[in-house]
């Protein structure tokens, strides 16, 4: 009978975030952001989340027209841009606008963009 051969124990590389990491604050380009908030659907969830000025996760924005996964690529689409920050809360990913880095870095940008955006139906 041959000897058994135990495996060498082997390390565990570390865990991957669950979400991408934002740029920072001088990291942001002009270009990255006006083609993310291009997007109508993109927009609108920039709009809601600046409107009610709060954290909100991924799942309370959901839209009953948009698969899961197509409502997960444009949220990471506006966080690749800078437009979001995220944090994770237990099991939650929670989103917020980013509009203290998007005001220092571009002045104005972001509220011209949404007063002339259309009116937001909720």
């Amino acid at each position: 009978m041959p000897p058994i051969l135990h495996a060498k124990p082997t390390r565990r590389s570390a865990a991957r975030p669950r979400v991408a990491a934002e740029p920072k604050r001088r990291e942001l380009v002009l270009e990255k952001v006006l083609a993310a908030l291009a997007d109508p659907t993109r927009l609108g969830i920039v709009q809601y989340l600046d409107r009610i000025d709060d954290e909100l996760s991924c799942a309370a924005c959901s839209c009953p027209e948009r698969s899961k996964s197509t409502m997960a690529h444009h949220f990471k689409v506006l966080r690749e841009a800078g437009i979001l920050g995220t944090r994770e809360v237990g099991t939650q990913i929670m989103n917020r606008v980013r509009r203290d880095d998007l005001d220092a870095r571009f002045p104005g940008l972001l509220d011209a963009v949404l007063n002339a955006a259309p009116p937001l139906r909720i």
